[in-house]
């Protein structure tokens, strides 16, 4: 539960330090005096996007922190799985906005991302505002009412990894009668590419070695004069160099014995003389093969033409490219010859996935059929006691395709009296009717949720004396489960139930309005709620009316 609240410079609240109780708390106080301010402020810890615009004027940054005691609720998991620490008695969460737009999230002092807070924030606090009575028009609501009622969250999980599957074979069953019907218009010119490289006979590396051989003989000329040079420079019978360096070892190897530093040169120059003697028989083999032949080079540039066109057509640079593509039309060739197979597997594929799904599907439908009977039992109970003796709540769970939460259409339908026939709940219910039908689904989903803290937003809407005191003790018997309910409301009949009283006021300061909320003593109460009851000028019988509702 919410244990503490600390806001500071956040529109017209300057500071706010206030405790929180367990139990049914009530927050009064009159119209624009900063009730939305503060249900804004834990909206923001809740994960809520921020304005900068939120901040109290002249002030440069902004902090809103709750302290909440999580001891009654297993939600360890959630800060082992993101890495936080965990205090179950005082978790901590804070938001700071500055005015140059920035905002940071912290869970027990660690920062975190907006998502993780925001995760976080929907297991601690629901708020209900009048808004949230718009969701009745939503079928998608409905469904999940009958799915916490029906405590299917395993079967549910299940059936949707079962879809995920069926939906993503739908979709590759789809794309595959899309290729194998473009593949087969596509049949004879598929083949007429897949020939036309197949002839080529292509070869991986047969580019480079075409290429090499191509300037070899188109520069056959320079290249044959220049090693004809190269080897009468090194074998010529008098100048060569093999000679040259053959003699200066034979003259060194002669003075050897009585010079022994030439002898030492003399093998120095063995190895050299090896080295190039073997470089100039090289050079003069390779003379002899240095041969112009034009109609070979015709022949090399011809076949490298062939391999460039089938380059520049198949937009590759190379023969690895012509090949991989070649593999690519023989792989297509060869599925459009056994498309039929393919197509029989994959809707074989596709149709086991589907009676897997209707099957579990079913299994959906049994228990949210159930659980639909238990709800209207209940809702009767709920709503028979807020005014409305005569009321039919009823809920229509119809079979439709499968979809992703199984294929059941649920709509809730509603009538206030016995001469009006059962119809969608948001068509006919008023807005008290509604505010009493989502507060009883509210009562009853608490109990499945059990979230720890639940705000109510004015619901009371549109109700007032009776069962305005009726919707007062539906929301006592919530705060009695392990649970915080704070009821935001201007009706003194739900005001006096509370076992903890909030007032929130606007004052006229130098430095502008501020807004604030102060906890109120018994004598307190016993004002406001007569302030409440006759308005600014309080009677001695709104006080005496006053005392006795809050004896209730």
């Amino acid at each position: 539960m919410l244990r503490q609240l600390y806001i500071k410079n956040f529109t017209l609240i300057d500071t706010l330090d206030i405790q929180l109780h367990p139990g049914f708390s009530v927050i009064t106080g009159e119209t624009g005096a900063g009730k939305s301010i503060i249900l804004g402020a834990i909206g923001l810890l809740l994960g809520q996007r921020a304005d900068s615009k939120a901040l109290k004027q002249g002030a440069d940054k902004c902090i809103i922190e709750a302290h909440f005691d999580l001891s009654r609720y297993s939600m360890e998991l959630f800060f082992t799985d993101n890495d936080i620490e965990y205090d179950a008695s005082d978790t901590i969460v804070r938001r700071e906005l500055t005015t140059a737009g920035k905002s940071r999230a912290f869970i027990n002092d660690t920062p975190v991302p907006l998502q993780t807070l925001k995760e976080l924030g929907e297991q601690l606090v629901d708020i209900h505002s009048q808004h949230k009575n718009l969701l009745l028009r939503q079928q998608d609501f409905q469904l999940s009412v009958v799915d916490i009622i029906a405590g299917d969250d395993k079967q549910v999980r299940d059936y949707k990894e079962a879809f995920t599957e069926y939906h993503k074979a739908c979709q590759q069953l789809e794309q595959l009668e899309n290729d194998i019907e473009q593949n087969r218009q596509n049949a004879d010119f598929l083949k007429f590419q897949y020939n036309e490289l197949a002839e080529a006979r292509l070869a991986d590396g047969e580019q480079e070695e075409l290429e090499q051989k191509s300037d070899t003989m188109t520069h056959a000329e320079d290249i044959k004069g220049a090693l004809y040079e190269a080897d009468n420079a090194l074998s010529g019978e008098e100048n060569g160099a093999v000679q040259l360096l053959r003699t200066a070892m034979s003259a060194l190897k002669g003075i050897g014995h009585v010079f022994p530093a030439a002898a030492e040169l003399a093998e120095r120059m063995d190895s050299t003389y090896i080295e190039l003697k073997d470089v100039a028989q090289e050079v003069n083999s390779n003379l002899d093969t240095i041969d112009f032949e034009p109609s070979e080079l015709d022949a090399v540039n011809a076949r490298l033409d062939r391999i460039y066109d089938l380059q520049k057509k198949y937009h590759t640079d190379t023969i690895a490219g012509l090949l991989a593509r070649q593999e690519e039309l023989r792989q297509k060739l060869t599925a459009v010859e056994n498309s039929d197979d393919a197509l029989d597997e994959m809707k074989a594929k596709c149709q086991q996935l589907k009676s897997c799904c209707q099957k579990q599907a079913d299994a959906l439908t049994k228990l949210r059929t159930k659980a639909a009977r238990q709800i209207e039992h209940e809702m009767q109970e709920r709503l028979v006691p807020l005014g409305m003796p005569n009321v039919r709540f009823a809920i229509n769970v119809e079979q439709t395709e499968l979809g992703r939460y199984g294929h059941d259409e649920v709509q809730f339908l509603f009538s206030a009296n016995t001469s009006t026939p059962l119809q969608p709940v948001a068509q006919v219910a008023s807005g008290g009717e509604v505010a009493r039908v989502m507060l009883s689904l509210k009562a009853m989903i608490s109990g499945a949720v059990k979230l720890p803290t639940i705000i109510f937003d004015e619901i009371d809407t549109g109700v007032s004396g009776r069962v305005a005191e009726q919707m007062a003790r539906m929301m006592q018997e919530m705060g009695l489960a392990d649970r915080q309910v704070i009821s935001i409301t201007h009706l003194p009949q739900i005001a006096a139930l509370g076992s903890n009283h909030y007032k929130v006021t606007k004052t006229e300061t130098a430095d502008g309005t501020i807004s604030t909320m102060t906890e109120l003593s018994a004598d307190e109460r016993v004002s406001e709620i007569a302030q409440m009851l006759s308005g600014s000028d309080i009677t001695a019988a709104a006080i005496e009316h006053a005392k006795e509702l809050l004896k209730q």
